[in-house]
């Protein structure tokens, strides 16, 4: 009977969370010519994570991975807008001094890119898919971990670099992938398209 109560309280956190804010500082727009979002003007952070494969508490077979949210809130007193995908690379220690952990992240196009404007301190989101496979033996995995995400804004040079903390098997293999740029602050495990 806990378990349910659990649930029930869990599902109702989601809802709550996953619903657009009662003020409006982020709105989808079919103006993509406004001013785009510099990387100067956004502070990009991670969400935590949450596992994929759980269903009614049954195990799904791995590798399903983990969803992060990749957040962007405008700290600049101008509205701007993003569209398009993130281009997203983990590193270990930094992005500066440290080596690449997998490939780039490819783009997951189960979400098609909107434009989403951005009001001074309003915050959007990618949802971002780690997938880690360790090697067979798994005594012989190293773990290490991927401390920095360097993170591309559509339509810009300059990277932003977000601290981040997921762990990987040294000798195994991992990947990223991101979906397009959404509006609201996102939920992993919990943010659907708008």
């Amino acid at each position: 009977m806990a378990a349910v109560a659990a649930f029930v309280g869990t599902a109702a956190l989601a809802i709550a969370l996953t619903r657009a804010p009662a003020h409006r500082d982020v709105s989808l727009s079919s103006d993509v010519s406004s001013q785009t979002c510099a990387t100067s003007r956004l502070e990009a952070w991670l969400g935590t994570g949450a596992a994929a494969g759980r269903t009614g508490g049954a195990r799904i077979r791995p590798p399903l991975g983990t969803y992060y949210t990749l957040e962007f809130t405008n700290v600049s007193d101008r509205a701007c807008s993003l569209y398009g995908y993130p281009e997203v690379s983990a590193y270990r220690d930094s992005a500066v001094t440290g080596r690449q952990i997998g490939g780039a992240a490819i783009r997951n196009t189960t979400v098609r890119p909107q434009p989403v404007m951005l009001a001074p301190g309003g915050t959007a989101h990618a949802v971002l898919r780690v997938t880690v496979t360790a090697s067979p033996e798994p005594a012989g995995c190293a773990q290490v971990t991927a401390a920095e995400l360097r993170v591309t804004l559509p339509r810009q040079d300059r990277p932003a670099f977000v601290p981040a903390h997921i762990p990987a098997c040294a000798n195994g293999q991992m990947s990223l992938s991101v979906q397009a740029i959404q509006a609201r602050p996102g939920v992993p495990g919990y943010t659907v398209a708008p």
